[in-house]
């Protein structure tokens, strides 16, 4: 979620011109034109609107929370620039500790990140072998991961987060199908569940799409009916995408980011039109050859835009990976990915949340 200097000015020289003579000079500074009335009350009904509809609860941090800038001492704060630089990166920081956003850019929405953290289980019912999703069922899934969530709330209060739910609603898959674009979608059922899981528990949703053989806007369009749902945002998987005569899992698939743009600003429109709270779109990345022309990606005034660093194995490369494809190609915020089963060692949510800047969104698988 601008260009209204130069038509205010011009409408208060037109006010003047056309002003009642007897009107007091005391009485015209008392009368607002009706215009600008207008807009201030537009205005200020659109910021109240932004603030009540949205549709989650952050999980409150317990009584005893410290910031992390408090419970780290300033011993600790210094050698986080030492630990980024032997990983590769810039030994000062791009942004203040715990900062979200990215140097240099702005977020003008009313998005979920622009004050809150998202924590999310990656999974789909479908499958025990593609994330925490599929090896519960939904409430003690939610358990869990309300679990997970408040110890970042608590490690980071200023910042409470959010449970969110990642829901690979279309699969990549070996063989071509009866469509012939390598992709499966899960049931509708299954989407339902999870949409109405999220909304018992105030929490939200990303829906993530894998594209195989098809393109991002039809992918997008197949799951558009649930992204009117006020809690469900988009996720894009970007490796999955295989060009002609190569197959998911096999051949390492790219994604142009003009193609996600579309989806950006698809969104936004969607959003725009059916009232909704500001959405966001998610970007999984674990390698710079499956995104292409990322600085086509730009979030607009109402879709925030993350990019997902999504690779696993030794966390240290992890980090100065994450350090390589948001802190040093910013978009707006950054996003990290852990595997329970396959990260040395698993971080801690201090550490991720060291990171700079700080992951915006926290997934597991």
């Amino acid at each position: 979620m601008k260009k209204l200097v130069l038509l205010f000015a011009a409408g208060v020289l037109l006010l003047g011109a056309c002003a009642d003579p007897s009107m007091t000079e005391e009485s015209q500074k008392e009368s607002p034109s009706s215009d600008q009335s207008e807009s201030n009350t537009k205005k200020v009904e659109n910021e109240e609107k932004q603030e009540t509809k949205q549709p989650f609860k952050p999980l409150e941090p317990s009584e005893d929370a410290v910031s992390l800038k408090k419970s780290l001492s300033e011993k600790e704060q210094q050698e986080i620039p030492e630990m980024q630089a032997a990983l590769g990166g810039n030994s000062e920081r791009t942004v203040p500790l715990g900062e979200t956003l990215a140097k240099g850019v702005k977020d003008p929405s009313h998005g979920p990140l622009k004050d809150h953290r998202l924590v999310a289980y990656y999974g789909t019912p479908d499958s025990e072998n593609m994330g925490i999703l599929g090896e519960m069922e939904p409430e003690e899934y939610m358990k869990k991961l309300k679990e997970q969530t408040q110890a970042y709330s608590d490690a980071d209060p200023d910042r409470p987060a959010v449970p969110t739910i990642e829901l690979i609603t279309t699969m990549a898959q070996s063989e071509p199908g009866p469509d012939g674009d390598y992709v499966r979608m899960t049931s509708e059922e299954n989407i339902e569940t999870y949409v109405e899981l999220a909304e018992k528990h105030d929490a939200l949703v990303l829906l993530d799409i894998q594209l195989g053989k098809d393109t991002v806007m039809e992918q997008v369009k197949m799951v558009e009916k649930w992204l009117k749902h006020p809690q469900v945002h988009l996720a894009i998987d970007t490796e999955f995408h295989v060009a002609e005569g190569e197959k998911p899992g096999e051949d390492l698939g790219q994604v142009d980011g003009k193609e996600i743009q579309k989806a950006v600003e698809y969104v936004s429109e969607l959003t725009e039109k059916n009232d909704l709270p500001d959405k966001i779109v998610l970007v999984h990345q674990f390698t710079g050859d499956v995104l292409t022309n990322k600085d086509a990606i730009q979030p607009t005034d109402n879709v925030e835009v993350a990019i997902n660093f999504d690779g696993w194995g030794a966390s240290a490369d992890k980090q100065a990976l994450y350090g390589k494809y948001i802190r040093d190609e910013p978009k707006q915020y950054g996003a990290f990915k852990i595997f329970y089963d396959k990260d040395v060692p698993v971080l801690e949510p201090e550490d991720v949340l060291k990171m700079d800047p700080s992951p915006a969104i926290v997934n597991y698988q």
